[in-house]
């Protein structure tokens, strides 16, 4: 099982466990997500989720040998990125969490992380975009110009400047990030849950505009870099472990 639950009270641990791979997202593990968040937002007696993965990698993002697999029905990309949820999700980041690793982090709605984490969105070093979403939602939880120097640059932030800039919520020591999710989602559980889905579904519709035409355009920017010289060399030189060579075509 490339993803494994569990559940502590109301309380629901879903932890990506591919770490000979980096936890990069292949079918298995959309198909894993997707069948977790389905058992979240359908047992009325699971208030909240956590997602998680290992101690040195959070995700390294899309397996770029196979893909992600097939977006599923409720939740889309690896079974999260599209997904209509009412239920809070905390993500526990330890280690890296790098390109759709990141894009998982933005689909929750609180983060904490260990001091030695690092978030990246890389993908420009190998021909590509974010294509999980990352390239508009970033610069939500982001000021303008810290999203754009993570877009162009593909170099990492780390979590304690991420805490300043306000996209952690809560550091840990390493290790703890788990535990530090664990006692955030209680201080959640202890609350009314209906009305803590009302609260943050009013705050998703003020702060989340329809996104229909970013991903309209996202999807069609995307596309176009798929037939490019610059992603075949990409990929090849990450494969072969050496610096590309770009050409800009």
């Amino acid at each position: 099982m490339s993803v494994v639950t569990s559940r502590h009270g109301r309380v629901l641990i879903i932890r990506i466990d591919r770490e000979h791979k980096r936890n990069a997202l292949n079918a298995e593990v959309t198909a894993g997500i997707d069948q977790a968040m389905n058992e979240l937002e359908d047992d009325p007696d699971l208030w909240v989720g956590i997602l998680t993965g290992g101690p040195r990698m959070f995700s390294a993002g899309a397996d770029l040998a196979t893909g992600p697999g097939e977006p599923t029905e409720r939740g889309g990309l690896v079974g999260i990125i599209h997904r209509r949820r009412v239920k809070p999700m905390i993500a526990a980041v330890e280690g890296l969490a790098l390109g759709g690793g990141v894009e998982l982090v933005l689909c929750c709605d609180m983060v904490v992380a260990a001091r030695t984490a690092q978030f990246g969105l890389p993908e420009v070093k190998r021909g590509l975009m974010p294509d999980f979403g990352g390239a508009f939602r970033v610069t939500r939880v982001l000021p303008r110009n810290i999203a754009n120097e993570m877009l162009a640059t593909g170099d990492n932030l780390t979590a304690e400047r991420a805490e300043r800039l306000g996209f952690v919520n809560h550091l840990t020591e390493p290790g703890a990030a788990l535990d530090g999710a664990l006692a955030l989602a209680e201080r959640i559980v202890a609350n009314a849950p209906l009305a803590v889905r009302a609260a943050l579904g009013t705050a998703h519709r003020e702060v989340t505009p329809d996104e229909s035409a970013s991903w309209e355009y996202s999807d069609a920017t995307h596309a176009e870099l798929l037939k490019t010289a610059d992603l075949t060399e990409g990929l090849a030189a990450f494969f072969e472990r050496r610096p590309p060579t770009w050409k800009g075509e």
